[in-house]
């Protein structure tokens, strides 16, 4: 078998190749022959290639770095309809990250590869990152951290006008309950926080015990201080969070975004910024990315910013490669995938 490591700065390619050699080590099994291929992703951003979006790399790289190769591992190559089409030993790609937008699963199918994915990969470091927002925006933080280092010593801010606010006590929803909204929501009770929840596919037994209360949209923005973004972005929840809905927030809400940038839509912010009518907003994710020069929120008032890094730890990196590896030793094995992304290819034995 010929497996090709195509990671990138990020899901090193030597991550992926050391999680492949502990997962198919066998005794009395030949060893796989290794390709390692280095995208250039993070140090150059990634984006739409062919029909697929989220790439880095191309067509030809990846073309000539899969000759030969029946099964690849990768976060971001770009597998369109003519890498499909050039690559005809090729019977599976394990993508490393939450969804695998950067195939095109249409032609997967078509070409007889399964494809699957790792969810889950990335939620601890996402749900820390998005509770660390939601205290850079309720406690002025990043404000006063400016400031300082602008030579500006913010002793305003104990001002009874200019003071943050606490979690403890405080109503915060959550707009999603996957992995990550869940892993937030324990810590936001931690912090003695209520916290509201607004997800179509949440079980209301699970959210009961989880000490969570589950709510619909509209009625979680309304009572909500602090709302924090977690939902998946298809067609039913692009600008899940419009100029209607941004206006049921609380006057001085907080709203935080580490999810995806077109959930919410942008356009009302800066002015509900301005009048007050939103204390703060905390986004790690854009419509566009990165945002342009002239961007609206450039100059609007109680903005923080992140380049889109949730979910960048070491142990994402490290969790990437071991669910896709172990995803490989079930193809390997002929075992049904753990998370395939279109199970009308089956799956067999490939040994």
């Amino acid at each position: 078998m010929h497996i090709l490591a195509a990671g990138d700065h990020f899901v090193r390619p030597e991550l992926i190749r050391a999680a492949l050699s502990q997962e198919l080590s066998r005794p009395g099994r030949k060893s796989p022959e290794f390709a390692e291929l280095t995208l250039p992703w993070p140090h150059e951003p990634f984006g739409p290639v062919g029909a697929v979006a989220e790439a880095s790399g191309t067509e030809d790289l990846l073309i000539d770095a899969l000759s030969g190769a029946s099964v690849c591992v990768t976060q971001l190559a770009p597998f369109t309809e003519r890498v499909f089409a050039a690559c005809p030993e090729l019977r599976f790609v394990a993508v490393s990250r939450g969804g695998p937008v950067n195939v095109d699963l249409a032609a997967a199918s078509r070409h007889g590869v399964a494809v699957s994915f790792a969810p889950g990969r990335n939620a601890p470091a996402a749900a820390e990152f998005a509770v660390g927002l939601v205290l850079a925006a309720t406690r002025r933080i990043a404000t006063a951290d400016a400031d300082l280092k602008r030579g500006v010593w913010r002793g305003d801010l104990y001002a009874y006008e200019e003071g943050g606010t606490e979690l403890n006590g405080a109503v915060v929803g959550l707009v999603g309950y996957g992995a990550i909204g869940r892993i937030v929501a324990r810590v936001l009770l931690a912090f003695g926080a209520r916290v509201l929840v607004a997800d179509p596919y949440a079980d209301p037994t699970a959210t009961a015990a989880d000490g969570v209360e589950l709510v619909e949209l509209d009625a979680l923005l309304r009572r909500s201080s602090v709302v924090s973004l977690h939902a998946r972005l298809t067609e039913e929840t692009r600008h899940l969070l419009d100029a209607r809905r941004l206006g049921l927030l609380p006057h001085g809400a907080v709203l935080v975004n580490s999810a995806r940038g077109d959930l919410l839509d942008h356009t009302p912010l800066p002015e509900l910024l301005r009048s007050g009518r939103l204390g703060a907003v905390a986004l790690d994710v854009y419509d566009v990315e990165p945002p342009p020069a002239d961007w609206p929120l450039r100059d609007a008032p109680n903005v923080i910013t992140t380049p889109h890094l949730a979910g960048a730890t070491k142990q994402t990196a490290h969790r990437a490669a071991a669910i896709t590896a172990a995803e490989v030793g079930r193809f390997v094995r002929g075992e049904p995938l753990a998370h395939p992304a279109n199970p009308g290819v089956l799956v067999a034995g490939r040994t």
